[in-house]
């Protein structure tokens, strides 16, 4: 399919250098050139996006991730919230003792 759309690119070029007065070769030579440069930028392009991580893929994903990770805090802060004070702390002193464990297995 994209190599059609490059055929038609160029068999639209030669046409419209015919039209502005290139005769035969030069409308064609005319027209390749028009198009490997279309060709190289849009690959420049395409690299550049890749080495900067601004590919459409990896953007949708990091905005995924920035709105899937508000959406998460904002729901536990809720549910905390419900908590009464007691379960509250006794949850605290849960966590407190998981971490410290866990330290202590990392040594």
């Amino acid at each position: 399919m994209l190599g059609g759309l490059v055929l038609g690119l160029g068999a639209l070029g030669y046409g419209a250098f015919s039209a502005l007065g290139f005769e035969g070769a030069s409308a064609g030579i005319a027209a390749e050139a028009v198009l490997i440069v279309v060709v190289v930028v849009w690959t420049g392009s395409y690299l550049l996006r890749v080495v900067t991580g601004r590919m459409t893929f990896m953007e949708q994903r990091r905005r995924y991730r920035q709105v899937y990770d508000q959406v998460t805090d904002a729901e536990l802060q809720a549910r905390f919230d419900a908590l009464s004070e007691a379960e509250q702390q006794a949850l605290l002193a849960q966590l407190e003792a998981e971490s410290a464990a866990g330290s202590e297995d990392a040594r």
